[in-house]
């Protein structure tokens, strides 16, 4: 089975391209590069024994897109091509809304054209906004902060619509809590172009001597050691939460048909001062950090109730905070500039 998925050379896409090489289906990358190098490619070669076939183009290229999944016979769609830093959509909300959500929707128009009613969309904890309780299960009310979770809100809603109206559709949306750590190879990992917007590229680029010191922002919330607790979850186990979901709902759901929402998480929370010092221990380095103000619109705690997937399509995540950081470590001494460098 052939599935195509768009920003498959990002980070997120890549590892997810992995599994779903592993778990038999046929991976056809769409990408147009923004944030992501075509290296990635050899990178998968080196790792699956496989060669993926690769479109450069941008989803909002309906004749593109069009000739991607006629040409390779394309059954299903996993959709990570999207903007994501937080900051910039506050400062740029509009290029998001279009990128996000009105190509979203035109890439949805043609696969609806084409008969392609399979849909596995790359969502994010960021549309529970503010957490009105923890751990934060998929009945929480929905909501967001900044204008990239309202782009993960509004197209979380379309997808229930048209679910709702068109009976063939199958769409699948999936809140990632926050994904680190790299493929156990080290030929992959997370590479953000210009300054990272996460905290574990932070640390690790700090680690490898990029960076002077990682700065804590805000050590006066109300956790065990003052700095904000957030659930992380390993790339690798994401990525196999995205081929469990899809093959349970393809292979056993009533028709394969319907609209869901899952949870993609540990529902551990570790704090910023925690994954300095894991990350420390993994790579041997002693890591300095700078205390700083809070950031504004940043919360105490975020961790996830990921029961659902569990109950829904046995999926757990598998993988601790030393295989998170070791693998960050093995990618970043591997490639300490990213592949571009």
């Amino acid at each position: 089975m052939k599935v195509l998925v768009t920003g498959g050379m990002g980070y997120i896409g890549s590892h997810t391209c992995i599994a779903l090489h592993q778990a038999g289906y046929t991976p056809v990358i769409y990408d147009n590069l923004s944030n992501a190098s075509v290296k990635v490619i050899d990178q998968l070669a080196q790792i699956t024994g496989h060669h993926f076939d690769y479109i450069v183009a941008d989803i909002g290229d309906k004749d593109a897109l069009s000739a991607a999944i006629n040409d390779h016979h394309i059954q299903a769609v996993f959709h990570f091509a999207a903007l994501k830093a937080v900051g910039e959509s506050t400062e740029q909300p509009i290029r998001y809304y279009q990128n996000n959500v009105a190509k979203t929707l035109t890439m949805i128009e043609v696969m609806s054209e084409l008969n392609v009613k399979k849909l596995i969309f790359s969502s994010s904890a960021t549309v529970y906004g503010d957490p009105q309780y923890l751990p934060i299960d998929e009945q929480h009310p929905i909501s967001s902060t900044n204008p990239y979770g309202w782009s993960k809100v509004m197209v979380e809603q379309a997808l229930n619509d048209l679910a709702a109206s068109d009976g063939e559709w199958l769409t699948i949306a999936l809140r990632y809590f926050n994904p680190v750590g790299a493929d156990k190879s080290g030929l992959i990992g997370e590479s953000p172009k210009g300054i990272p917007n996460n905290l574990m590229p932070f640390i690790a680029q700090t680690a490898v001597g990029r960076r002077e010191h990682v700065s804590v922002f805000g050590d006066d919330y109300d956790t065990p050691d003052g700095t904000g607790v957030r659930d992380y979850i390993h790339i690798s186990d994401l990525a196999d939460g995205h081929v469990a979901a899809f093959s349970h709902h393809f292979n056993h759901e009533q028709a394969g048909t319907g609209s869901y929402a899952y949870n993609l998480g540990t529902g551990e929370g570790y704090s910023v001062l925690e994954m300095i010092k894991a990350f420390s221990v993994a790579s041997g380095v002693d890591i300095p950090y700078q205390l700083a103000p809070r950031r504004s619109g940043d919360i105490a705690c975020n961790y996830a109730d990921a029961s659902l997937a569990k109950q829904g399509f046995g999926w757990q995540a598998k993988r601790d905070i030393n295989a998170m950081t070791a693998d960050t470590w093995r990618w970043q001494t591997n490639y300490p500039n990213g592949l571009d460098e």
